[in-house]
């Protein structure tokens, strides 16, 4: 455990001061409900849990890939660069970019996607934003979770149709359509 916790401790102290877009709420925390949906899945694997602390770290930090790779090794820090949107290409480069990077990702990065979806629509009805922002986010979420949900199908985590069941739930909610994983 002695990686996920230099992995928790850095996380911490890169994202210090920072909030979640549209909340109150550090940003800490939303990693750490990252890191506990895929605890709930089942996920035991040291590297994986790490990537799920550090998963936004390229994106909204000054840590590069190659701080990442010599810090925690290459498998973390590709999962953790395969989740990082291009922030040097304009927004809708960005979003078409990151939707083929996301189709690309391996299934442990599409897991922790999974998770981050999961804990970033449970924040949603927390968000200072008017009700048309907030809907965009969700059908962003839902678009991203479309994109990962084939590779999530006979996956090795039952607990994954839980997951996307809450999921389902706050898409209704908010008058979006389900999604299924078959």
């Amino acid at each position: 455990m002695e990686l996920v916790k230099r992995s928790e401790l850095l996380a911490k102290k890169k994202h210090a001061g920072q909030f979640r877009k549209n909340t109150n709420m550090p940003y800490s925390k939303h990693l750490e409900d990252v890191v506990n949906r895929l605890k709930s899945l089942g996920v035991i694997d040291e590297e994986l849990l790490s990537a799920g602390w550090l998963h936004d770290i390229i994106e909204y930090t000054d840590v590069s890939f190659e701080n990442l790779y010599e810090q925690f090794g290459n498998r973390i820090a590709v999962i953790v660069s395969s989740l990082t949107k291009d922030k040097t290409l304009p927004r809708k480069q960005r979003e078409k970019a990151y939707n083929i990077q996301l189709k690309e990702a391996s299934f442990n990065a599409k897991l922790i996607k999974l998770c981050e979806i999961s804990a970033n629509l449970s924040d949603i009805r927390n968000y200072d934003a008017s009700k048309s922002k907030k809907l965009r986010e969700i059908k962003q979420k839902r678009h991203h979770l479309t994109i990962i949900k084939k590779d999530l199908i006979n996956a090795d985590y039952p607990k994954i149709a839980t997951l996307l069941e809450t999921i389902n739930q706050i898409l209704k909610r908010n008058g979006q359509r389900s999604i299924t994983l078959n």
